[in-house]
């Protein structure tokens, strides 16, 4: 008699099954039998089939297409754990949904999850670079990126409550951490997420990260400030949106259609803030991740979360400098700036 197998939230690497759906289902704790994680909440993989049937129904088989697996991939990001390569994708989708044909079909998105999202907000930031910054005439959806948006919020527990700042001294001596904050408004220039004379706190997850922004010249000394951000606020991840939105909390094809449309539009306004800008063309080069930033702030959100364009790490933009508050500040050296080409 064959042992019955169970998969892991570590197999399909998303971020609502891991969350909450698969410990909600889990009535055992072991070792997965499809990526080989230890000690996990396991279920088995049939428990799946519905939430898995709705994803799959906004694609139709055609002989021009790929598979489903190719496609959660592509779309959804799932199946990211290193031991889940095509292959074992397939053998995990094919005991879920109880079907080993079906996975070495070929598909295609339907129509109804395609959008012209992306279209329209390249026209639009083009247009408010060069054209009309004010009142431009190409409009995107705003309703449905507000609709969209929360689909990107943090959990608080994702939310580190350690963030670095740094500024590059004039001396060896640090500044004091009354002058480690966000400038005042008459000396605020344009930022990547904050519009000229409206000051935002740019705050970095590492120290080196904060550094590297700053973009010192060897032997310099840079001021880093540690700062602690307080619970409770709403920050919107646009690092990863592929790997952050989850299909799975829908409750219908439809809905599942209309997100899967909109996935690279996101993926596209995170790229925006994350892009080197070259320091002589910032002034509207910057301008479309201020208005996304912008839009964000109307909206409710306290900040929004982004990959650093010269470092590994990860950056956050508070649109109300008071929530943070500095700890400690501390002077580095810089011994040696590094350049790849």
């Amino acid at each position: 008699m064959s042992v019955p197998r169970h998969c892991c939230a570590n197999c399909i690497d998303d971020l609502h099954l891991r969350r909450q759906l698969i410990p909600a289902l889990s009535k055992v704790v072991g070792d997965c039998s499809y990526c080989g994680s230890a000690n996990v909440s396991l279920v088995a993989p049939l428990e799946l089939r519905e939430h898995f049937e709705l994803v799959i129904g906004v694609y139709t088989p055609d002989a021009n297409g790929k598979t489903l697996v190719e496609w959660l991939k592509e779309d959804w990001a799932m199946f990211g754990h290193a031991r889940m390569d095509v292959a074992h994708a397939k053998e995990l989708l094919a005991d879920i949904l109880d079907d080993g044909d079906i996975v070495r079909g070929l598909f295609i998105a339907t129509l109804q999850s395609k959008s012209e999202a992306l279209v329209h907000w390249e026209q639009l930031r083009t247009e408010l670079m060069h054209t009309n910054r004010f009142f431009p005439t190409t409009a995107i959806d705003l309703r449905r990126l507000e609709r969209l948006l929360p689909f990107l919020l943090l959990d608080e527990e994702d939310i580190p409550k350690t963030w670095y700042r740094a500024r590059i001294q004039s001396a060896q001596d640090a500044f004091p951490l009354n002058e480690m904050g966000s400038p005042p408004k008459h000396l605020a220039s344009h930022g990547r997420a904050n519009p000229a004379g409206i000051p935002y706190l740019y705050l970095a997850s590492k120290d080196i990260t904060a550094i590297s922004e700053v973009r010192p010249h060897t032997g310099d000394w840079v001021s880093v400030a540690r700062f602690n951000i307080p619970d409770g606020l709403k920050i919107v991840d646009l690092r990863h949106p592929r790997r952050t939105v989850s299909p799975f909390i829908l409750p219908d094809e439809n809905e599942v259609a209309l997100l899967r449309g909109d996935i690279e539009f996101l993926e596209r306004l995170g790229e925006e803030l994350t892009r080197p800008i070259l320091q002589k063309s910032a002034a509207f080069d910057y301008i479309p991740s201020q208005y996304l930033c912008e839009f964000a702030k109307k909206c409710g959100f306290n900040g929004v979360m982004y990959r650093s364009s010269v470092d590994g790490g990860v950056n956050v933009a508070l649109f109300e400098p008071g929530q943070a508050t500095v700890v400690d500040v501390v002077a580095h050296h810089v011994l040696r700036v590094v350049v790849e080409i």
